[in-house]
């Protein structure tokens, strides 16, 4: 069924945009659904947020993290305060900022990432194992442009 779809819609550009759009949403639905079924300890949502919190050099707030995955303040609160409750960060004021909120990692996110994650991390591998380097290479560029289209499309929306 989704080899008709593809072949339906390879036929102009514009069939082409509107399949791409699409497949946006699935593939993030679909991943979404594979890890959330797959690691018991925590949802792909917090999985990124936590990503972002451990690799992060200085303590970001919610709006940073919401601006850096593309959510709101409150959906980062939401599940900073679900992290927090299963020990892996703590919510505390900014350093930077008293009136804005931040999320630093606890050693329970090291111990996750560098021990219980890193045998769901050999299994990523199977989601790439398709694609040969090139591609892979090529998938990165068009994914990085994507987020200036992306930026292009605020900007023409708030414009209006």
């Amino acid at each position: 069924m989704l080899r008709n779809l593809v072949t339906r819609f390879s036929g102009t550009t514009e069939n082409q945009r509107k399949a791409i759009f699409s497949s946006l949403f699935i593939v993030g639905n679909k991943l979404q659904t594979i890890f959330d079924n797959h690691i018991p300890q925590i949802s792909l949502k917090q999985f990124m947020l936590l990503s972002i919190v451990r690799q992060s050099k200085e303590p970001l707030t919610f709006t940073q993290l919401g601006n850096i995955l593309g959510c709101s303040r409150q959906n980062i609160k939401k599940l900073a305060e679900i992290l927090e409750k299963k020990g892996f960060v703590i919510i505390q004021k900014s350093p930077y900022d008293t009136r804005a909120m931040c999320i630093c990692p606890t050693d329970k996110v090291n111990d996750f990432f560098e021990n219980d994650f890193s045998k769901y991390q050999e299994e990523l591998q199977y989601l790439f194992e398709i694609y040969t380097d090139e591609e892979v290479e090529t998938l990165f560029i068009l994914l990085s442009k994507m987020y200036a289209g992306i930026e292009n499309l605020e900007k023409k929306i708030v414009d209006k």
